[in-house]
């Protein structure tokens, strides 16, 4: 890592950004969990669904993905011949780190006859396993575009498969991976908040435990998230997703209250270790130095690329 001096500081450091992804020809895809310092200056701030439609349509040389590692990888997945880099390896998830390839292969080999949707938070090697890939922006339609006898494995999250299961009342067999920030929500303590807040609504991601989404007023990906609070008349929410998503919610209702759920670790705020890894420094030197890069084998990329390009066809 270079010395703290080889990076500019304030507005040089904006400018340096500024001038290499110029000079570069490359655009800055930033997930709504980042900090808000990066989804001021990205091109494009999203959901997963919505970065990964804009890395398949994207005309740039270079795509530099400020979000976590599986996401990179769909871009890289969609677009072989473009450079993706990302500012920081370790920026992971909890759920794509603990549904390994392999050990999923060996799981589903319980299951010959069973279609595998797999939500996007996940490696290039379980989306190679995977029939197609979902994101909670569009899982409900993508299970139901399976023929109702058709039986169904739903992986890595089991939050969100049960909740998918609940709208479309197709029962599917649950990988049981969790994300570590909405697992920490719970029914008690939201009911506590409520007291506090009686006038507030209730707006929760589908990551979340069944017992939250049960009392939510509204459910729904990040991006539907933040699309209710722009059309609600409702003054006050408690907002049980990551708290990065709260920017944008406060730029389009400066008038609104908008209360972050607390998890059961005792903070007043819900934050992902991994989305918070990318910084502003870390996004100049990736640029600068071109590297970090994802790369990936070709015959992953291919297997892979088939259920991510059905996604975005039922999309």
């Amino acid at each position: 890592m270079p010395a703290k001096q080889d990076v500019p500081q304030g507005p040089a450091l904006l400018d340096e950004i500024n001038r290499l992804r110029k000079s570069l020809d490359a655009v800055i895809l930033a997930h709504y969990y980042q900090d808000a310092e990066i989804q001021e200056l990205a091109d494009f701030v999203g959901d997963s669904l919505q970065l990964s439609q804009q890395a398949a349509k994207t005309r740039a040389k270079v795509i530099v993905f400020c979000g976590v590692h599986f996401m990179a990888e769909t871009a890289k997945i969609l677009n072989p011949d473009k450079q993706v880099l990302l500012p920081d390896l370790d920026a992971g998830c909890s759920l794509a780190d603990r549904c390994q390839p392999e050990q999923f292969a060996r799981w589903l080999q319980q299951y010959p006859d069973h279609k595998v949707v797999s939500y996007i938070n996940c490696s290039a090697g379980v989306k190679a396993l995977s029939d197609v890939i979902c994101t909670s922006s569009n899982a409900e339609k993508i299970v139901r575009s399976f023929p109702p006898g058709q039986k169904l494995v739903f992986a890595p999250d089991r939050h969100l498969g049960a909740w998918v299961e609940k709208q479309t009342g197709r029962a599917m067999v649950k990988w049981p991976g969790f994300c570590i920030v909405h697992e920490q929500f719970t029914e008690r303590q939201i009911q506590k908040l409520k007291v506090r807040y009686p006038a507030a609504m209730l707006i929760a991601h589908p990551e979340c435990d069944e017992s939250v989404l049960g009392i939510a007023d509204f459910v729904g990906s990040t991006k539907g998230l933040l699309e209710y609070v722009v059309k609600s008349p409702a003054k006050s929410f408690i907002v049980a997703t990551e708290v990065g998503i709260l920017h944008l919610m406060q730029k389009a209702r400066p008038d609104a209250e908008l209360i972050p759920a607390p998890p059961s670790s005792g903070c007043n705020c819900a934050i992902c270790p991994y989305m918070r890894l990318n910084s502003l420094e870390k996004l100049y030197l990736c640029m600068r130095d071109r590297t970090p890069e994802i790369t990936l084998p070709e015959e992953v990329r291919v297997r892979a690329l088939k259920p991510v390009q059905r996604m975005l066809e039922l999309s």
